[in-house]
């Protein structure tokens, strides 16, 4: 089963004011549907835009895996564990909240930044928070901690990808346009794919794309 969120669907939120501009893909702060809670291990799929200057001052997360993937501009991080980096186009950031941990999120450059953050359910609760940056990541990212890999496609114009077997997929396109079972899907549409298997991620235009697996 395939069910096709477009970008215009997503929810709108964060502080558009204060230069904070959020599009929710499930329930989130004060969008709540509870037939949109979650899927799979993913519990917050939300796209970012932060004006230069603007951010997310220091707030608490816990019980969570927390991965960002930036599109375009820096993501400067700051943590309580003593991590501060700046995050570009092309790496992949991981917060392992564990039992607690703050962080601040700010664009401390001079462009527009936009990033994707999501939120994953850990297979166990407690531990200590721990942090991973990689740099220019290509392929895929393993994050047993919720059973879960993350895969990304960068396809150039009439190249396809074949996609895992899995109890669930999700593909978020980041930019361009990719063809997914007859559906055309075009930058921050998504794909939620049950028992997944034999499927391809064609690209009608050159594109970026994220898939989680979860599931074997």
């Amino acid at each position: 089963m395939i069910r096709i969120q477009r970008a215009g669907d997503r929810y709108p939120g964060g502080d558009p004011e204060a230069g904070v501009e959020t599009r929710h893909a499930l329930s989130f702060g004060p969008y709540y549907d509870p037939d949109n809670l979650r899927f799979g291990p993913l519990l917050a799929v939300n796209e970012e835009r932060l004006a230069p200057g603007a951010g997310f001052d220091e707030h608490p997360h816990s019980h969570t895996e927390i991965v960002t993937w930036v599109v375009e501009g820096e993501l400067t991080h700051r943590d309580t564990t003593g991590h501060e980096t700046v995050v570009r186009p092309g790496d992949l950031q991981h917060l392992s909240a564990a039992a607690g941990v703050r962080h601040v999120e700010r664009n401390a450059g001079d462009a527009p930044l936009a990033f994707v953050q999501m939120w994953l359910a850990p297979r166990e609760t407690g531990g200590e928070p721990s942090y991973t940056l990689v740099r220019g990541l290509a392929g895929r990212y393993e994050l047993p901690a919720a059973d879960a890999v993350l895969h990304v496609h960068r396809l150039a114009p009439g190249e396809e990808a074949g996609l895992p077997r899995a109890r669930t997929l999700y593909v978020h396109v980041t930019r361009g346009t990719v063809a997914l079972a007859g559906e055309e899907l075009a930058s921050g549409d998504a794909a939620r794919v049950t028992d997944a298997a034999g499927l391809t991620l064609g690209a009608t235009a050159a594109a970026e794309a994220l898939v989680w697996e979860s599931g074997a």
